[in-house]
């Protein structure tokens, strides 16, 4: 796997996603591989490599990002009663994409 899976295989279309919301700028879809009952991850289509690399020209994309997570994550607590938005940095990150993780369950592994 390349270091940035949502550039390579998602946003450029090679690996099929199940949209939950889009704009502009940002994509929410269901994980490919989830790692709870409801797994829902946020990416900005724009490659920037994590939270902590945001650049002051990204601001209006941060918004719009959290827009997005914050919709998300307001939908899935109406139906299950809670949920967790998580976001990972240096060797946690998997894939050196921002994303945000909006998850709903136990663990399934």
């Amino acid at each position: 796997m390349s270091e940035d899976f949502y550039c390579d295989e998602v946003l450029s279309g090679k690996t099929k996603v199940r949209k939950v919301m889009e704009t502009e700028n940002v994509l929410a879809y269901y994980h490919t591989k989830p790692f709870y009952p409801v797994h829902i991850v946020a990416i900005p289509k724009k490659h920037i490599a994590s939270l902590i690399a945001l650049e002051e020209g990204d601001n209006h994309l941060l918004l719009e990002l959290l827009g997005v997570v914050k919709q998300v994550a307001a939908t899935v607590t109406k139906e299950h009663g809670a949920c967790r938005v998580i976001t990972n940095l240096g060797k946690y990150q998997d894939s050196k994409h921002l994303h945000w993780h909006i998850v709903h369950g136990k663990p399934l592994r």
